[in-house]
């Protein structure tokens, strides 16, 4: 299957006229990239399979001990690529190779809360520096006197998508708060929603009328252009609800555009969620993002991160909020989370 899908992007690529449409070209290049490695490496490892089965039989006439050593190793090394195809099939999703946006809310709690919420976005902006991908902080709301209230990034990488959404949920801190002049222990709660980056091929209905937009001010550094200027842009679409905001860009008009894409993905992705609740309720209860559907607990001051839906649990704390997330991200993606 994989092979014939090669075929004919590559026949799509060898048509002069796909270069009318540059992005589809550019879609099917990545496309086509993709498959070739999976294909090269299915081919990489019958080969290798179907020569150490030759060698195999070459060791037991000859009863050569130094050789089945060698084929030993090379098994080993074959399984281990079988391990990683295996994996790279878990993102089924056809949107997991995406861009994604992450949306991090800090839960009521004020100040500890969103300095929770602070937390939660250097950590994975540290994991996805750990994986290669490219990040772009697309809107920050400051706390009251430290953290943030709220946060939106964009992640664009190999399968952005697929290895953020088992992420979705609400994340539980509890420690000894910094911000407690009595060193009392606190629980704070803090959301995170992704949804991919959804491209103009995909089409969902927006009527313009249904949008309100708002500009204002952005805060933070920017020089005095973008601080005098009301370029930041706020858009809700009333009917649903959905807030998208953006005021990354220096012109109001190119924030616009940012968040118009925004817009898209999570109305794609509250879609894609109005289905599964139709075709399955219990699976959508279990993956409701809601304050008391915690996805996993930071117990700092008992040192323990545990993910309540697939029992992991570390005792590195720190490390795992710098960034060392993939024994939570993997075993999720494993459950088919």
């Amino acid at each position: 299957v994989k092979l014939d899908r090669l075929d004919e992007v590559t026949r799509e690529l060898e048509d002069p006229g796909i270069w009318g449409t540059p992005e589809k070209a550019q879609e099917l290049g990545k496309e086509r990239a993709r498959l070739e490695s999976v294909v090269r490496n299915l081919t990489e490892l019958g080969k290798g399979a179907q020569e150490g089965l030759e060698l195999l039989e070459m060791i037991v006439a000859e009863d050569d001990a130094d050789s089945l050593r060698t084929l030993e190793k090379d098994t080993a090394t074959i399984e281990e690529r079988v391990g990683r195809l295996e994996f790279a099939r878990m993102f089924g999703n056809p949107m997991d190779p995406s861009p994604a946006y992450v949306d991090i809310q800090a839960g009521a709690g004020g100040t500890e809360a969103q300095d929770w919420a602070e937390m939660l976005l250097r950590m994975y902006l540290r994991w996805c520096e750990r994986k290669g991908f490219a990040t772009e902080l697309l809107e920050v709301s400051a706390g009251d006197i430290a953290g943030i209230k709220s946060a939106t990034f964009r992640i664009e990488g190999d399968y952005a998508f697929g290895w953020m959404r088992t992420e979705i949920g609400v994340h539980r801190l509890v420690r000894i708060s910094p911000y407690d002049s009595s060193k009392r222990r606190h629980t704070s709660f803090a959301s995170v929603f992704v949804a991919p980056e959804v491209d103009d091929s995909f089409e969902i209905d927006i009527n313009p009328a249904d949008l309100k937009t708002d500009v204002y001010r952005s805060s933070g550094a920017g020089g005095q252009h973008v601080n005098k200027t009301e370029s930041a842009v706020r858009i809700t679409h009333v009917p649903s609800g959905i807030v998208v905001a953006c005021q990354t860009e220096r012109s109001q008009h190119a924030n616009r555009d940012r968040a118009m894409k925004m817009l898209k993905a999570k109305m794609y992705e509250a879609e894609i969620a109005r289905r599964n609740i139709e075709k399955d309720k219990l699976e959508a209860t279990k993956s409701e993002i809601g304050w008391g559907h915690q996805i996993r607990s930071y117990v700092l001051d008992d040192a323990r991160i545990k993910d309540l839906r697939t029992g992991v649990e570390r005792r590195d704390t720190q490390t795992v909020l710098d960034g060392d997330l993939d024994d939570y991200v993997e075993a999720s993606l494993k459950q088919g989370l």
